[in-house]
Formats: C-alpha cells, sequence, structure tokens
C-alpha cells in the first residue's frame, strides 16, 4: 500500500477544520497537523513536514498568499493548495504567482477537494475555480493568456527559450540573434510581464500554455 497523502490544513475557523479533516478521513488521506494563522502554518510546516498544505486564503494577519509565498520560499518541495471563498481572476493569479499549485473554491464537492489534493500532489497544477456565473473557467490560464497579449513575437520566442531552459547564447543562435539583443528582449518582456527571474517566466510560460501554441 502506497504512502497516505500527508496533510496540514490551514484556516482561521476551527469547524471547517474539523470539516475537512472528516472529508480527508481514510487511508489515503493522513491529516498531520492543523493551524489557524500565519506563524503557525510555517510551523506546523517545520514540524509535520506534510506533502500538501491546504491554505484559506484569508487568515487574520497575512493572508494566505503570503504565506505560500513564505511557505513555497522556506520549503519548495511542499506542495500548496489555497482554498478560498472568492473566485476572483486576481486571487487565483496572485495565487499562482505566490506559487501555489492550486486553488479551489470552499463550496466544491468533497471529492473535488481530494482530487485536487491526489493532483498537486502528483506534481500537476488544480487551477479550477468556478466563476459567479456558474460555470467553470480557468482563471489563471485566461489571466496569463491576457497578459501574453502585451508582448511582442520576438519576445515570445525568447519566452519560448527560457522555458525550454535554454540560455541566452543557445535562445540567440536558434533565433539568429545577438546574446545582447535576447538579453534585451529578456529585460522587455520580464518587465511587461512584472516578473524577475527565470523560475517566474517557466511559471508563466506554464500558465499562458507558450510551449503549446508556438504557431504564429
Amino acid at each position: 500500500m502506497s504512502e497516505p497523502i500527508r496533510i496540514l490544513i490551514v484556516d482561521d475557523h476551527p469547524l471547517v477544520r474539523e470539516g475537512l479533516r472528516q472529508v480527508l478521513a481514510g487511508p489515503e488521506f493522513e491529516v498531520v497537523g492543523e493551524a489557524g494563522n500565519a506563524s503557525d502554518a510555517v510551523a506546523g510546516v517545520t514540524s509535520a513536514s506534510p506533502h500538501v498544505v491546504v491554505l484559506d486564503i484569508n487568515l487574520p494577519g497575512e493572508n494566505g498568499i503570503v504565506v505560500a509565498a513564505q511557505l513555497r520560499s522556506r520549503y519548495p518541495e511542499v506542495r500548496i493548495l489555497m482554498l478560498s471563498v472568492h473566485d476572483h481572476h486576481e486571487y487565483v493569479l496572485e495565487s499562482a504567482r505566490a506559487g501555489a499549485h492550486g486553488y479551489l473554491r470552499k463550496d466544491s464537492l468533497p471529492e473535488a477537494l481530494r482530487e485536487a489534493i491526489r493532483t498537486v500532489r502528483s506534481g500537476r497544477t488544480a487551477f479550477s475555480p468556478t466563476h459567479s456565473s456558474g460555470g467553470p473557467v480557468p482563471p489563471v490560464v485566461t489571466a496569463a493568456g491576457q497578459r501574453l497579449e502585451l508582448l511582442t513575437r520576438r519576445e515570445r520566442d525568447v519566452l519560448i527559450g527560457v522555458a525550454s531552459g535554454q540560455l541566452n547564447k543557445e535562445i540567440a543562435a536558434s533565433l539568429g540573434l545577438s546574446v545582447r539583443t535576447v538579453e534585451s528582449y529578456r529585460e522587455s518582456l520580464m518587465r511587461k510581464l512584472g516578473i524577475a527571474n527565470a523560475a517566474g517566466l517557466t511559471r508563466f510560460a506554464i500558465e499562458a500554455n507558450v510551449l503549446g501554441r508556438q504557431g504564429p
């Protein structure tokens, strides 16, 4: 039998934490701790070594998005699933920027939570909230796709190279450009997207499905 998925629940409402425990009862999951605020969340990850943190976006003091960024910086191996009553695109996008691996509304079905946990634990992402109109939408991809429209064709080409793990000189050779020109394009696209490093560019490229849409 495979090892159960170790889960830390972070929510400031005890009743919500208890409800999540009941939803996750069974041999597939193991709730290894609970926390009700940012500092307890960080301490809980340190002491309990969870595979997945189910993290409420609305916490007292520092919100869940800030906590997600802190956890990703200190514990990059831990997977983070945001849980929220909100379905605004901005919240989803900010969660992705902070390094979260998934985002789920609190009114989702119990099986949706269990499946989202399985998904992020497996190394994939689970951004699939429901829009207030009632229909499912992919807000992270949509928002990233809109930002992608800010880039020129050459900036997109450079983004694809970065996301593919190429060095500037390799990108330059493949596009027939000078290294300095590639550096300029890279600086420009980072400025337009508000992203400061290659890891952020790679994450954005995945969100925008850049590698899967390399045509005109």
